[in-house]
């Protein structure tokens, strides 16, 4: 993998990049639509590309080891061509949704989807994302114990009992073959306090030092053996909170860490923040961490906490919550959100957001989708979720232009 930074913005931490992986190059900054289960729901992967216009898509390492197994994905030739997709891909390290098996997490939101930037605009309710991953069926209590070497965890599928530890993360991760894998951490839940975040950051740093390691005997046996099969890289992430020590220590430790030297070929950024402190928070870390790599904000679906993200420095995004409001119903539009399943929509004849370009709003009505929703219609939620992908993924190439051509200050005004 290769980056490179084409242009920054003159006052921020932002810049317009690429990422260049074995199954093509991701402009940045982008978002990266989640195919939790290697599909992204409702959804054919042909739409992701030439209709959404993504540059890739992530998927979920918990999901996939438990269905269909890394020996199914291994068998296909891998991730991207189990689902017919040719472009990049990406998998996150199952940590996320093995922790949620604690309890404690839930109605976790994606992270700042409390934004009055993203109101309901007709006072409808909005079901929200959780952030990586899908987590509905896990969030039962009791069903995972963690430990200092990793977590163990009963299957949602079949009550069958797993464990996770760093190196089995990166070696199931290997065996899925996605070009950018994550580093094993551990996700505190909200509100956790200072202590509990202290100790969720050291456990972090230890496991992901111990997952460099694996990719990188990984690596060195590949060359030793003289195979030319394209290894994944490998993003450390980090965490801390709302805490701005714990942040920026993580983000200096991970930044720097090297084993037998080899570093991280990106970051992710992971956890909570409160609302008010996101765009600040981002920007320690973002400040701490080497500007030779990509950055990546886990969990982000709201366009205005894009945009804060890329103004402080985060290169790609990737949230559930976009097809997951559009299966019940809610569409981004500027200024906020609407839910189509509202009365006031059954005679209303304009598009989803009458400024949007995407195949939906060139071709259907509120009406016509409301109409779906209430016949219960499954191209309703296939409609919807074109829309609310392609409001995102065209939203992080207007800010790529804008950074380029130096006109920040203008598409922000224009987009919040």
């Amino acid at each position: 993998m290769k980056f490179s930074i084409n242009a920054r913005l003159q006052n921020g931490l932002g810049r317009a990049g690429a990422i260049e992986t074995p199954h093509g190059t991701i402009e940045t900054p982008a978002f990266i639509p989640v195919a939790t289960k290697a599909t992204v729901k409702s959804l054919a992967p042909e739409q992701i590309r030439d209709v959404v216009g993504a540059q890739a898509v992530l998927s979920n390492t918990y999901h996939l080891y438990l269905q269909p197994g890394t020996d199914v994905l291994a068998k296909a030739g891998g991730l991207g061509r189990f689902m017919n997709w040719s472009d990049p891909t990406f998998t996150d390290s199952g940590g996320f949704q093995a922790f949620s098996l604690q309890g404690g997490m839930k109605g976790r939101k994606s992270k700042f989807l409390e934004s009055q930037d993203t109101v309901d605009q007709d006072g409808g309710q909005i079901v929200e994302g959780e952030g990586v991953g899908e987590i509905d069926q896990a969030d039962a209590p009791g069903l995972a114990k963690v430990d200092d070497d990793g977590v163990t965890f009963k299957s949602i599928i079949d009550g069958s009992t797993h464990r996770f530890t760093p190196e089995r993360s990166i070696e199931i991760q290997h065996a899925i073959g996605a070009d950018i894998i994550f580093a094993f951490d551990e996700c505190a839940p909200p509100g956790a306090d200072y202590e509990y975040q202290k100790r969720a950051v050291e456990r972090t740093h230890a496991w992901a030092e111990r997952c460099l390691l694996w990719h990188t005997d990984q690596v060195s046996m590949n060359r030793a053996q003289g195979m030319s099969v394209a290894l994944p890289a490998l993003f450390g992430i980090v965490q801390g909170g709302g805490d701005e020590d714990l942040r920026r220590l993580s983000a200096r430790t991970i930044g720097h860490m090297d084993v037998g030297g080899n570093g991280f070929d990106g970051f992710g950024i992971g956890g909570t923040f409160e609302k008010k402190d996101m765009g600040t928070a981002v920007g320690w870390v973002c400040s701490e961490l080497p500007e030779d790599k990509p950055r990546h904000l886990l969990g982000i679906g709201e366009p205005a906490d894009i945009i804060l993200g890329i103004e402080h420095g985060a290169d790609t995004f990737d949230c559930v919550a976009p097809t997951r409001q559009a299966r019940n119903g809610t569409a981004y539009v500027k200024g906020g959100r609407i839910n189509l399943t509202n009365a006031r929509f059954t005679t209303d004849l304009l598009p989803i957001d009458p400024s949007c370009s995407c195949y939906a709003c060139t071709r259907y009505t509120r009406a016509y989708i409301s109409h779906l929703f209430k016949a219960k219609e499954m191209l309703a939620a296939t409609l919807v979720s074109i829309h609310n992908l392609y409001f995102l993924v065209d939203l992080a190439k207007r800010a790529r232009l804008a950074i380029v051509e130096g006109r920040w200050n203008e598409f922000k005004s224009l987009s919040v």
